[in-house]
């Protein structure tokens, strides 16, 4: 019997969740990225993270993140060559409850930093 899956930890959910090819013809069913695949993406790709950042921020091992982030990448390019709707929706996580002590969830400037205060005295 397959190890039950853990809840991966996601900051916010996305202020988009479909997006459609613009100017063509959309060509076959809507692809489905999950929220939690979303997140890595946003992590990685636009925060900077490496996947071992993101896999603590996410709460789930390093590898985890890798198979979540290649088949995140896979469904984008999916999407993007071959002209298909995307919806973000579903997959296994919890939303940040932006009450933990230093989660980097790209919330509020004090969630943000505040593993860095006590060390740089940095105001917020």
């Amino acid at each position: 019997m397959p190890r039950p899956k853990k809840c991966r930890k996601v900051c916010c959910l996305p202020k988009a969740a479909e997006f459609t090819p613009a100017g063509c013809a959309v060509s076959g069913p809507a692809v489905v990225l999950t929220v939690d695949e979303y997140e890595t993406i946003r992590l990685i790709d636009k925060e900077g993270f490496s996947q071992e950042e993101c896999g603590e921020f996410m709460q789930v091992a390093r590898a985890t993140v890798q198979q979540i982030y290649t088949s995140a990448r896979s469904k984008l390019a999916e999407a993007l060559v071959s002209a298909r709707p995307l919806k973000i929706e579903g997959g296994d996580y919890r939303l940040c409850d932006r009450t933990e002590r230093a989660c980097r969830c790209g919330g509020c400037r004090r969630h943000r930093f505040s593993g860095q205060e006590a060390v740089n005295g940095a105001k917020t």
